[in-house]
């Protein structure tokens, strides 16, 4: 492919598109920059393998510590293991994408999008999904797009289009959109309780760039001379579609109506059914035309039956407004909510269930040394200090497989709780531990992301996390068929799964604080998107108004178990004497008080213990370390050495003074051991400093109010 170069531009900020330069055996390549930010994304393209009844699309975000001009730490020094922010943008990714690949697709296309260079303006992310689309599109692979997508932030009253990191920082809005010809494809934002208007107005506003961005890569192709790719959808064998409808439809229409069947027992007899019509297609001759089909391809008659059930179940909604469970479109599903359910041992925990979603979130309070440091990744953000981790065993949707670590799916299901609840918390001063919540997904029926969120804000609250707000989420679904759109509320399972839309809506009483959406479709209006948003609100507030029967306030005191957290601050200039050489001193102060210490480059020190005097003992022993020594000032000291013309006494840790002989006492003193010996406790005061800075002691006017005030002091 010859070289060639475009460039885009809006609101001051440029994305060029580079292809025929990269990757030249790759199906298609691009470079999208945008200033020094540089993402490179591949899309190569494979015949498909036998069996495959699904699309096996693989997308991949690498990131290379090159690009920020760092190298790798460890023994290796080489990237390993794709830290979460990489797994996120993968995703991130792949969502838009995906509904615009054909349906019968079965053929394996990987995505490749690497991360050349990256300066601290220029978010990575947005770039690599419209670059994607390109890649695509040049691979000529089958593609309902083209496919682009923006960042949009709020600073002020402003809209800002691709905002830097430092923008985003300071906004109220996190929100990236992707768009194809037919409409929105994908929402992803994070906000800081906006209502639902602002939040519609950003995504308009948004989608507004991804139309000028689509229509900048279909005159790319007009200049390259590429078309974009379509091809023929496999035939349908319409009697064997007849076969199954003839002998199913009756039976689905009669469970599908059946609203007191809970989801396995609708399954079963939806099984059942399907097992009929197999044993019927089994009993047909051998040279029946349906019966060769189905030997020909084993699946043809599952994926006709689940094609019948999902069409069938659609009719239901779009003609009659009932669901499969007998709610109203815009009916929340029965809630029970317990805090408290684990022992004291748990700092707080929060069961939440949704019909026959279950999760049980657990909320755990560190010390600042939990926090979880991301300096090795590619990411201004140094720490997290709020944790949110999301488990999906197999037994909760009532399955059997082998454990293994978390998938991409926990991944992003916890990063999406995570952001629902970051805009409530405490500030680092209000409340300075470090918090994980972990969701356990003990059953599932749909929705178990907006289940973690609700659960989780139930588990702060019992672990006594003092959060602004508390925090529910809804899941809204969609059926559309033609110009009928239909919009649900909560949708459980089999709405997910045969429904058009997974709008995940979350927030407080005030405003969003998070959005997920993933579309089955090419495309949605924005007028559809608004009605879903606003529609979510009652429901999230049905729910919020349940979840604080079960508590309504953060509890007032921490578990027992616990740490306590004490901070102070000192001058930075002291950490090293704090530390001391090796660690030596802190080292000691731990042994010592059984506590925890964790010293910031600011000066500002946090102890932690799970005995409250325990955290006090080590403070006062930095706070007096470290504290200015002030003329006048009493101390008891203990007597270090002496030397013919006086003794040193440690009046603090690490801070010694000198008492001259002629201080030691009233009168005239002939030998410093007639008056004091290494050991003693001694009662002195501070006369001040001489020209080298040196402490000088007395144990000369000190008033007795003043040496029982000291001892009271040292015996803290």
């Amino acid at each position: 492919m010859q070289e060639f170069e475009k460039s885009i531009s809006f609101d001051d900020r440029d994305i060029r598109l580079k292809v025929g330069l990269l990757a030249p055996q790759a199906g298609g390549s691009v470079l999208i920059q945008s200033g020094d930010t540089a993402v490179l994304v591949t899309a190569t393209q494979a015949p498909g393998r036998e069996g495959i009844d699904f699309l096996p699309l693989i997308v991949d975000y690498e990131e290379r510590l090159y690009a920020a001009g760092r190298i790798p730490g460890g023994f290796f020094r080489r990237e390993g293991k794709p830290p979460e922010k990489a797994i996120l943008t993968s995703r991130l990714i792949d969502r838009p994408l995906r509904p615009l690949f054909p349906s019968w697709l079965r053929d394996d296309i990987q995505i490749v999008a690497t991360t050349l260079s990256m300066d601290e303006e220029v978010p990575p992310d947005v770039l690599a999904v419209t670059g994607a689309s390109v890649a695509v599109l040049l691979a000529k692979i089958p593609f309902y797009g083209p496919m682009a997508a923006v960042r949009v932030g709020l600073v002020g009253d402003d809209f800002i289009l691709n905002p830097t990191f430092k923008e985003l920082e300071e906004g109220e809005l996190d929100l990236v959109i992707a768009g194809s010809p037919d409409g929105i494809v994908m929402v992803e934002a994070g906000a800081n309780e906006l209502p639902e208007q602002d939040v519609i107005e950003a995504i308009d506003f948004g989608y507004e760039a991804v139309q000028e961005l689509i229509q900048a890569q279909r005159e790319l192709l007009e200049t390259l001379g590429i078309e974009i790719a379509t091809a023929e959808p496999p035939t349908v064998n319409e009697n064997l579609e007849k076969f199954v409808s003839d002998r199913a439809t009756e039976g689905i229409e009669k469970v599908l109506s059946q609203y007191d069947l809970d989801k396995n027992a609708r399954d079963l007899a939806l099984e059942e059914i399907q097992t009929t019509v197999e044993q019927a297609v089994a009993e047909l001759p051998e040279e029946d035309p349906i019966r060769i089909a189905t030997a020909e391809q084993p699946k043809a008659i599952a994926n006709s039956f689940k094609a019948l059930t999902k069409k069938l179940m659609r009719r239901q909604i779009l003609e009659q407004g009932i669901r499969v469970d007998g709610r109203k479109l815009d009916e929340v599903r029965p809630i029970s909510c317990h805090v408290g359910l684990l022992p004291a041992r748990v700092h707080g925990s929060g069961l939440f269930k949704r019909g026959l979603t279950q999760v049980l979130s657990i909320a755990t309070l560190g010390t600042p040394g939990d926090a979880q440091d991301l300096a090795d990744d590619l990411n201004p953000a140094i720490e997290k200090r709020y944790l949110h981790h999301y488990n999906f065993p197999p037994f909760s949707v009532g399955e059997t497989r082998p454990l293994r670590s978390p998938g991409r799916r926990e991944i992003g299901h916890g990063a999406l709780a995570e952001r629902s609840l970051i805009p409530v918390l405490p500030t680092r001063e209000a409340f300075p531990y470090v918090v994980r919540v972990v969701s356990e997904v003990l059953s599932s029926n749909g929705s178990t992301s907006m289940g973690s969120v609700c659960g989780s804000t139930l588990a702060l609250m019992d672990a006594g996390v003092p959060l602004n707000k508390p925090v529910s989420g809804a899941a809204m679904g969609l059926i559309k068929e033609g110009d009928e759109v239909r919009i649900l509320t909560d949708i459980q399972g089999i709405e997910d799964f045969l429904g058009d839309m997974d709008f995940k809506v979350a927030g407080t009483d005030t405003g969003i604080t998070a959005l997920q959406m993933d579309m089955k479709i090419t495309g949605l209006s924005i007028d559809t998107i608004g009605k879903a948003i606003n529609q979510a609100k009652p429901a999230r507030l049905h729910i919020l108004q349940e979840m604080l029967k079960a508590i309504d306030k953060p509890r007032s005191e921490l578990s027992p178990y616990a740490p306590r957290l004490l901070t102070l601050k000192i001058d930075p200039e002291l950490i090293g004497l704090v530390i001391g050489p090796s660690g030596k001193t802190i080292k000691a102060i731990t042994e010592q008080t059984g506590a925890k210490i964790d010293i910031e480059d600011s000066g500002t020190v946090t102890i932690s213990a799970i005995e409250a005097e325990k955290a006090e003992k080590a403070k006062q022993i930095i706070f007096n370390m470290t504290r200015k020594l002030n003329e006048g000032d009493v101390y008891v000291g203990k007597v270090t050495r002496i030397i013919d013309i006086g003794a040193f006494v440690e009046v603090l840790p690490g801070k010694e003074g000198m008492i001259h002989i002629s201080q030691l006492a009233e009168g005239r003193v002939g030998r410093v051991e007639d008056e004091v010996a290494v050991g003693d406790e001694i009662v002195v005061k501070v006369r001040g400093f001489d020209n080298k800075g040196r402490l000088n002691l007395t144990r000369l006017g000190i008033h007795p109010e003043e040496a029982a005030a000291a001892r009271a002091a040292a015996t803290v």
